[in-house]
């Protein structure tokens, strides 16, 4: 019979983003997933993408924000850098402002995608406060 067993990586990230609104905390959480994988200072706003969906939990929420935009600059070769976010009872719609990746972009490491571990959203005294592992 064969055996189990366990090791160490380190393939994980915690990112967090506050704000006065849970959108500001969103949208600051955003800016922490793609400082990751570039120099914001480095995209230009050339390109806006548009994101919408559906979600009355704000944890589920940030996750879904976040893979969106994964999923999005994955599929496009995009990096963006400026985020913006709106949301009326549980309808969400954003946008993700950036370019096309070029060479003369610096790249950091890749994130694939944000995960349900260490997730949380809640409001701490005045600003709201949103994190979660990424897995990079």
């Amino acid at each position: 019979m064969g055996e189990y067993g366990y090791f160490e990586h380190d393939a994980d990230i915690g990112i967090t983003g506050t704000g006065k609104t849970v959108e500001e905390a969103f949208e600051a959480a955003a800016k922490a997933l793609f400082s990751i994988q570039c120099d914001l200072s480095e995209v230009r706003p050339l390109h806006t993408i548009n994101i919408d969906f559906s979600e009355d939990d704000f944890e589920y929420a940030l996750v879904t924000w976040l893979n969106r935009l994964v999923f999005e600059a994955q599929s496009r070769k995009m990096a963006f850098s400026e985020f913006s976010l709106k949301r009326n009872g549980e309808n969400w719609h954003g946008e993700a402002i950036g370019q096309h990746w070029s060479d003369s972009m610096t790249r950091g490491g890749e994130v694939k995608g944000a995960t349900l571990t260490g997730l949380s959203v809640k409001q701490e005294g005045k600003e709201w406060a949103a994190r979660c592992i990424v897995d990079v």
